[in-house]
């Protein structure tokens, strides 16, 4: 098989792994409701579910991307695929809410591993020609598991009850994990990096000592902030200011932000593909443009009380999201040596995901006083300031790399 339909072919096969990924650790969100019923749960303990993943799987993310620089990126993967669809299926076995909690927790050790694995593979097969549209593509599959986690979720909870939901995806995803192991592979060793040697706080070291690094992570912490706090709160903004119902809330929340995204990151990925051949700055301002659009239209998200402007913001809100992600791993290329591509990546999502599980968590204990809509609006100003951050960035120039793609 040539190297390059082999190049997209594992793109083809993560997509779906990143799906599942997302969508089993959103659907929650879309089941909050009957859940909520069910345990009796405070907003501030519905918050704790998304905050307890996010701390510990940001805990846990720069040792998995150390782990995967440093051995094989195809059995991280796999390993991480086939524990994180187990811990989904007990979870529908939870008995209480402490019980819940602690499959959550469980989940955030297991998923921790897969994006930063994932993505330093692609990277492996995919030259700067084509590396952010691998990459948005791939991304497309997260966007997609958060869609199918509102409305699958929803109307799984709606029609046999929240504990449905966990069963089905638990199982999916065990059975996808054994079809992965005959058929993703690494690529050959002549066309990647030798495995990283160093300590894992030799690596750390270094990307802290990066100032081009340490810009990226400033612009994606600020960006998390809003944008976890919108997926995990959206469907139950949108269930009790516009009365909709379980079923339709979930789908709104997550079916025009996750569709304008899936669009932003392919084109997206296209424009900085083609814009880094002209400029090394390209990607970066590719991801200043997703942040400077998205920052109004989450601010008008937040005001609205009406419906059409709602989904018009949305779709302004995704096609920035998307601008920004499929260039955040190869940002990361141009900035870091490869050997310690999965770490850096690891890194980010340790500060990002640990501010997101507190914005989501402060959203929940504010909402009975201020409101979800004043936390949206912070969220506005923060995306503003990251893409100023953005602008402080000068990457230098790329080389072209021995993969062909």
């Amino acid at each position: 098989m040539k190297l390059s339909r082999a190049a997209w072919i594992t793109v083809a096969l993560l997509w779906v792994v990143a799906t599942l990924n997302y969508l089993d650790r959103q659907v929650i969100f879309s089941l909050l409701p009957p859940i909520r019923a069910e345990f009796g749960a405070t907003d501030f303990q519905l918050g704790l579910l998304g905050s307890v993943f996010l701390w510990i799987y940001a805990a846990c993310s720069p040792l998995s991307g150390y782990l995967a620089d440093r051995y094989n990126r195809v059995y991280v993967v796999l390993f991480s695929l086939l524990v994180w669809s187990a811990v989904t299926w007990l979870t529908g076995h939870s008995a209480s809410f402490s019980q819940l909690l602690t499959a959550r927790g469980l989940m955030g050790i297991s998923e921790a591993a897969y994006l930063p694995a994932a993505l330093a593979l692609i990277a492996d097969y995919h030259s700067p020609k084509t590396r952010s549209l691998a990459t948005g593509i791939h991304q497309s599959g997260l966007y997609a598991g958060i869609a199918l986690g509102g409305v699958a979720g929803g109307f799984i909870g709606e029609h046999y009850g929240w504990r449905a939901a966990f069963y089905v995806l638990g199982f999916i995803g065990i059975a996808y994990a054994a079809f992965l192991f005959f058929t993703l592979k690494n690529p050959p060793v002549s066309h990647r990096e030798k495995p990283l040697s160093d300590s894992f706080a030799t690596a750390v070291g270094e990307l802290l000592r990066n100032r081009r690094f340490l810009f990226l992570l400033t612009a994606n912490t600020m960006g998390a902030m809003a944008y976890f706090m919108i997926y995990a709160w959206m469907p139950l903004f949108l269930y009790e200011r516009f009365q909709m119902s379980l079923t339709n809330a979930g789908f709104t929340a997550t079916f025009y932000l996750q569709s304008a995204s899936a669009v932003g990151i392919l084109v997206g990925g296209a424009l900085a593909d083609r814009w880094s051949r002209r400029s090394a700055r390209g990607r970066v301002l590719t991801q200043w443009i997703g942040f400077t659009a998205a920052a109004p239209a989450l601010f008008l998200i937040a005001v609205t009380f009406s419906i059409p402007v709602l989904i018009a913001a949305m779709i302004a809100f995704g096609l920035g999201r998307g601008f920004f992600d499929c260039n955040l791993m190869p940002v990361v290329c141009q900035i870091t040596r490869p050997q310690v591509r999965a770490t850096a990546y690891g890194i980010l999502n340790l500060f990002s995901t640990t501010v997101g599980g507190i914005m989501t968590a402060v959203a929940g204990a504010l909402k009975a006083t201020l409101g979800l809509a004043a936390a949206l609006q912070v969220s506005a100003v923060l995306l503003l300031a990251a893409a100023l951050v953005l602008l402080l960035l000068k990457p230098p120039s790329e080389s072209s790399t021995r993969q062909p793609a």
